[in-house]
């Protein structure tokens, strides 16, 4: 299974306005939200009524820059499933197609409302 999630770089996105660097450039924060939303996408119609996944790990290699106005898209591809726990293969392409980001994301299925308990408690 795949998914993707997009956006165009906004000033909002950048490594100076995340607080992750100085520079006018697409931030690393805002690359790994996208790649996990791509993750998300990938899954979230397999899942049982009341599942959802969260994040558990990312390794992501951030390649190059990218510039406000330009568009991104973020791709997951599921690697590997070993019990609730989902693997995926992502990577992240600008609008001339050019790799800025690769790496291995890896969610966990869990009941979408113990989960919400859990961090009230």
């Amino acid at each position: 299974m795949t998914g993707s999630a997009d956006l165009v770089v906004t000033a909002a996105d950048t490594a100076a306005a995340l607080g992750s660097g100085t520079v006018d450039v697409l931030g690393t924060p805002r690359v790994v939200a996208l790649v996990e939303a791509a993750a998300v996408e990938a899954v979230t119609r397999a899942l049982a009524p009341g599942e959802t996944t969260v994040g558990t790990r990312i390794e992501l290699d951030h390649l190059r820059p990218t510039a406000v106005g330009r568009r991104v898209v973020a791709h997951a591809e599921i690697a590997a499933l070993a019990g609730r726990r989902v693997t995926f293969n992502v990577h992240a392409t600008d609008d001339e197609d050019v790799l800025i980001a690769r790496g291995i994301h890896t969610r966990a299925v869990v009941d979408a409302a113990r989960f919400a308990a859990d961090a009230t408690a």
